[in-house]
């Protein structure tokens, strides 16, 4: 139990050094092995919702490297498909969907939510059942600004320049939608806790296209309110959240959301972190691009982190997911990197 023990200590404030560690997207496309089960599973979203082939591909980089927390595999784009919203994954271009109108909106229906999420629900048991009991189980959902971004504009894009004009445009309506993404995530994350999740993560992983207003009425309250949801019914569960490219808004995020831990991506300065750090749990936040170059690239700043934020509670991580042409040797030399440093 001592790693799971790790984990939960840091997240509740305490320091462990050297800390856990685990990685964004761990259970990729980098690894030998999720490549075949992928091509054995036919279609990325038959990879998701197949309990067998998502728990396979969960269990993988834990058992190659040991890390001290498992990320249950699915996508944040889940919860607009068990809405009744069309999905599918094109090779090259990610996630499209049929872009949403006003009426679409106001139709959304959530009467066969959960039922479309029961093999997610079901892999998450599974998880529980067969992961070793030192490793910490993450769920986790995408924040309602993100998946709604995908929802409007029917794929992604650099700026996220239709979900903003949308907003502006059509308020009331984008007000409708936030508040469906925010109820059915926050039931999702309950039930995957119910599952046996230890800890729920959320991704807001555009946050940093906001200005001000935006950022507080989009991503916080929202989030806010999950939060929220979330502790009404399991109130000492600890939650991540992930408000990738933030910035300056880092500041006040945990106090305004209510969020146990704060991930942070790899712009954010070793000296904010620190910051921020005094407040609480953080995660992350070596560059990814650090970890598929290996060499000084990396351990300079895996030692950079650990030099920085190592006398606090820390969550080694990446600042966003590993890239799928990062050499599996680099995540074993980051690893013991971690795990071989002195305090």
């Amino acid at each position: 139990m001592a790693a799971k023990r790790s984990v939960l200590k840091v997240l509740s404030g305490e320091t462990v050094f050297p800390p856990p560690i685990w990685m964004m997207r761990q259970a990729g496309r980098y690894l030998p092995e999720y490549r075949e089960t992928r091509r054995r599973a036919g279609s990325f979203l038959d990879l998701c919702y197949n309990p067998d082939f998502a728990v396979e591909v969960t269990l993988q980089p834990i058992e190659r490297f040991g890390f001290d927390a498992s990320i249950l595999f699915s996508d944040i784009l889940v919860v607009p498909h068990a809405l009744g919203r069309d999905l599918r994954f094109e090779e090259g271009r990610g996630p499209m969907m049929t872009p949403i109108d006003d009426a679409e909106i106001a139709a959304l229906d959530g009467a066969m939510f959960h039922v479309n999420l029961e093999p997610v629900y079901e892999t998450v048991r599974r998880l529980r059942a067969k992961l070793p009991q030192e490793t910490t189980l993450i769920g986790f959902c995408g924040a309602p600004w993100t998946v709604a971004t995908y929802m409007i504009a029917g794929h992604g894009t650099p700026d996220q320049a239709p979900t903003r004009l949308f907003a502006y445009r059509e308020p009331e309506a984008f007000a409708r939608l936030l508040k469906t993404l925010t109820d059915h995530s926050a039931a999702y994350l309950i039930r995957q806790i119910e599952a046996g999740a230890d800890v729920v993560q959320i991704f807001d992983s555009w946050s940093g296209v906001l200005d001000q207003s935006c950022f507080e009425a989009f991503c916080v309250a929202p989030v806010a309110e999950i939060v929220r949801q979330v502790r009404e019914v399991h109130p000492t569960v600890p939650i991540i959240g992930f408000p990738k490219g933030a910035g300056a808004n880092y500041h006040g995020y945990r106090e305004k959301t209510g969020v146990t831990a704060l991930g942070l991506d790899w712009t954010v300065p070793l000296e904010a972190a620190r910051d921020l750090q005094r407040k609480g749990a953080v995660q992350g936040n070596l560059d990814p691009l650090r970890l598929t170059a290996g060499g000084k690239a990396l351990t300079d700043g895996v030692g950079a982190i650990l030099e920085s934020l190592g006398k606090g509670p820390l969550v080694f991580n990446l600042g966003h997911g590993v890239t799928p042409e990062t050499p599996v040797g680099h995540v074993e030399t980051m690893v013991k990197t971690v795990r071989s440093a002195l305090g």
